[in-house]
């Protein structure tokens, strides 16, 4: 009786929160106390109105805390006298914790639950099922509070069974009753065949993993090596472009010296002929001084013997035919540039990356172009009824024969001619080239 007094004391003076003898200890409305620090710390963190712990009684407004000098006193007395907290073996159950079924008044924490009984045991209570040879039998687990999930509603009997036809857990009597005739095996059997699924789902999922971390991987090599060929590329189209602009730029520089020194040549030769253009202004000026005097005279002989020669005048030219040739030196290389600009875009957008989908069948003009190639036709090859194109793209059918020059490679005998592409026949079938 004197132990049960000294726990009951023991438990009037510990926190619910700390599990320790109280520190500060506050009275709050509802009569439960707590350590200060607890309750503040506790209110503080829940952004719902403050309640007591105990019997979640609420409080609006949120009550001042001050400290119960009286209880403060008792507990420091309590103390002198030896009165400590629960003993260092013990633990208290808390609010999450699992709680001794056997425990009376404060319970316990549990340390296992027992399956067969069922229940939950602290450290003391669970010796029995350690030393009691019919108890060592029962199956002990880890704490939980789901123990009722294993009891059959019906009979209040331990589900050890297990129903395959319905697939849910049956105790014995469920077996021999509603479930009579069904496929019925002991839990730990099902247990077992399920745990061997399990595995065997694990070993797929695990092996399926290590294939997409394959995958992954040469993915990974595959955004590795795209990101050193496209920049190897945009390098190595760098230096060509620059050598192309370098060209341009000293066929530019070439032809602007040229220019400067026919311009020096032609002013020069200007400049000569406009001295001797001045001269001869002063040699017409008097000649148009003898003219008028010829003009007045009344002797027609006279006038004819003396009438002088028409002066012919060269026309200048400049150099319009250098614009000429360089405008059409920049058409010819926009036209390549055009020409050669698709296959550079369907080269550049036809990548084929590892794992990707099959590339569906072209249906429409634009999946076609995409393996579209330039051809240039063999003028060499070409039937004399032929007429090829002045860049030898395009061909026609006439029905004289060309005058073209003998060859050893000439189609003579059907309308045929020869592409450089792939040296495949093209043929002219009246409606169009096969």
């Amino acid at each position: 009786m004197a132990q049960k007094g000294a726990d009951l004391d023991e438990e009037s003076f510990c926190c619910s929160i700390c599990l320790d003898l109280l520190k500060d200890p506050v009275t709050i409305p509802c009569g439960h106390s707590y350590c200060m620090k607890c309750l503040q710390g506790l209110w503080d963190a829940e952004e719902k109105v403050p309640s007591c712990p105990q019997c979640r009684k609420t409080f609006t407004p949120r009550p001042v805390l001050v400290k119960n000098v009286t209880l403060a006193a008792l507990v420091e007395q309590l103390k002198k006298s030896g009165l400590q907290a629960a003993p260092a073996g013990l633990c208290y159950a808390g609010p999450e914790d699992v709680v001794c079924d056997v425990c009376t008044g404060r319970k316990l924490k549990a340390i296992k639950s027992c399956l067969s009984c069922p229940a939950s045991y602290c450290e003391e209570h669970l010796q029995p099922h350690l030393k009691a040879a019919a108890l060592k039998k029962h199956k002990l687990v880890e704490p939980s509070k789901n123990l009722q999930e294993n009891i059959c509603s019906r009979h209040d009997e331990v589900m050890k069974m297990f129903c395959r036809t319905d697939q849910k857990s049956i105790c014995y009597l469920c077996s021999v009753e509603e479930h009579r005739g069904h496929d019925t095996v002991s839990a730990a059997a099902e247990r077992t065949e399920k745990q061997r699924e399990l595995e065997e789902s694990q070993q797929q999922i695990q092996q399926r993993i290590q294939d997409r971390e394959k995958e992954v991987k040469l993915l990974q090599q595959e955004v590795e090596a795209i990101n050193h060929s496209a920049d190897q590329s945009v390098e190595d189209s760098e230096k060509i472009f620059t050598q192309m602009i370098r060209l341009l730029q000293k066929r530019r520089r070439d032809v602007e010296q040229q220019i400067r020194s026919q311009q020096q040549t032609e002013v020069r030769r200007v400049k000569g002929l406009q001295e001797e253009l001045e001269q001869d202004m002063a040699e017409l000026k008097r000649r148009d001084a003898e003219l008028k005097q010829l003009w007045l005279t009344e002797d027609h002989s006279h006038f004819l013997l003396n009438s002088p020669s028409l002066i012919h005048v060269r026309p200048l030219t400049y150099f319009e035919d250098v614009t000429a040739a360089v405008s059409e030196l920049r058409d010819k290389l926009q036209d390549i540039l055009r020409e050669e600009w698709t296959n550079i875009s369907l080269t550049v957008s036809h990548l084929d990356v590892l794992l990707s989908e099959p590339e569906p069948e072209p249906k429409s003009r634009a999946d076609f172009l995409r393996y579209s190639r330039q051809i240039t036709l063999d003028p060499n090859t070409a039937n004399r009824h032929l007429l090829l194109s002045k860049k030898n793209r395009k061909v026609t059918a006439m029905e004289e024969p060309q005058s073209d020059s003998d060859h050893p490679d000439r189609f003579t005998d059907s309308f045929q001619v020869l592409n450089h592409f792939h040296s495949a026949a093209t043929c002219w079938t009246g409606g169009g080239l096969l």
